[in-house]
């Protein structure tokens, strides 16, 4: 069996963002709007958020500009308005949106060479041209990076953990196990900091 390095890459992004899509699983409305951080972190907010990336660096880097209207995204938007959902922007329009843009991303993987070269606008001079394989590193670190911040704001909703429902890469303890292990973490904690 021969390694793919494209395969692997893509493969790890889709990885990821099947792991975003499972933390809204079962959850209503509010709790997938809630910010749960004092920045306003959200569940909806980083779906919404990596569709975007996704479109530019997938979209715009290579010359595969999409079409999709992401007015949250112009220069003279308000901050942070790719980080969450607003009351018109319903939980299927932004999913449907992160299928879209995944597409969108994975007929440009499909298309191009890890060695094809593109050009990210709003990086600076000197780290363009950048390659495919470059922005897939990219991406998927940047996926992976916020399903881990999806992974913390749904124990907080609802105490779901895990890494996928087949896999939740966790001890198989029960509550009162990890009671005990937060406990002992605490103790731990105030030990070192008494020092």
């Amino acid at each position: 069996m021969g390694y793919d390095a494209k395969a692997k890459l893509h493969r790890y992004l889709q990885v990821g963002r099947e792991a975003m899509l499972w933390k809204l699983d079962g959850l209503s409305e509010y709790d997938i709007r809630r910010p749960l951080t004092p920045t306003g972190t959200n569940l909806l907010g980083l779906v919404k958020h990596l569709a975007s990336v996704e479109y530019d660096y997938f979209g715009v880097t290579f010359g595969r500009p999409h079409d999709e209207p992401l007015p949250w995204m112009a220069d003279d938007s308000e901050p942070n308005a790719d980080m969450y959902a607003a009351v018109d922007e319903s939980r299927d329009d932004i999913l449907d949106l992160y299928r879209r843009a995944n597409a969108h991303a994975d007929a440009t993987i499909d298309a191009l060479d890890l060695d094809s070269e593109g050009h990210v606008p709003w990086w600076s001079d000197d780290v363009n041209p950048v390659t495919l394989h470059w922005i897939l590193v990219h991406m998927a670190t940047e996926t992976h990076r916020h399903a881990g911040h999806a992974d913390v704001v749904r124990e907080l909703i609802d105490g779901e953990v895990g890494y996928r429902p087949a896999a939740p890469n966790l001890p198989d303890g029960g509550a009162d196990w990890w009671a005990d292990y937060v406990a002992r973490v605490e103790a731990t904690a105030r030990a070192a900091g008494e020092r």
